[in-house]
């Protein structure tokens, strides 16, 4: 796993800490009003991830009846489940983020850029280059031959053995008697 990964995970709940106790100490929150209103925002948010949920399970199913792929709404549910599980995770950060995620004006952003910056890139790299078009990204293939002289005889009839008895004969005609 790359190390920059790893602290931007270390780094969320770390922030998200520093936030509350911020907020607990110089702001208007005392502890108990602070430990109420994550857990409050963490409530409506999940219950906002179960109808988003069940919406988006829904648009899959009839986009499945009707023989549609349904590809925006995957990437809907994956981005859902993402949110829910940034809901569970304590904090004022994680919550806005997961706010931004499960409401779908918000959440239509993320799913453009998580098409285009990773589902987009794996399938191509999966299928070398075929989902988006790219398959001869260094530009189109070479149709030139290169010929040494002894590969090409100036003069002759046919090239092979020098007999001119078949002029007129095209490629794959039968020879004549």
């Amino acid at each position: 796993m790359d190390l920059r990964l790893v602290a931007v995970l270390l780094l969320v709940p770390v922030l998200d800490f520093l936030l509350l106790v911020g907020l607990v100490a110089f702001g208007p929150l005392t502890i108990v009003q602070g430990v109420l209103v994550v857990v409050v925002t963490s409530l409506v948010g999940l219950l906002l991830v179960r109808a988003e949920g069940r919406h988006t399970l829904r648009k899959i199913q009839r986009d499945v009846a009707t023989g549609e792929l349904p590809g925006d709404e995957l990437l809907d549910g994956a981005l859902i489940l993402v949110a829910a599980g940034l809901f569970l995770t304590p904090g004022f950060l994680t919550d806005l983020f997961g706010l931004l995620l499960v409401l779908p004006p918000t959440r239509y952003p993320f799913r453009w850029a998580t098409r285009t910056f990773v589902v987009t890139p794996y399938l191509d790299a999966k299928t070398g280059g075929f989902v988006s078009g790219t398959v001869y990204g260094g530009g189109a293939p070479r149709t030139e031959v290169e010929l040494d002289e002894d590969d090409y005889r100036f003069g002759e009839s046919d090239g092979v053995d020098g007999d001119d008895d078949d002029e007129g004969r095209r490629p794959g005609d039968a020879p004549q008697d």
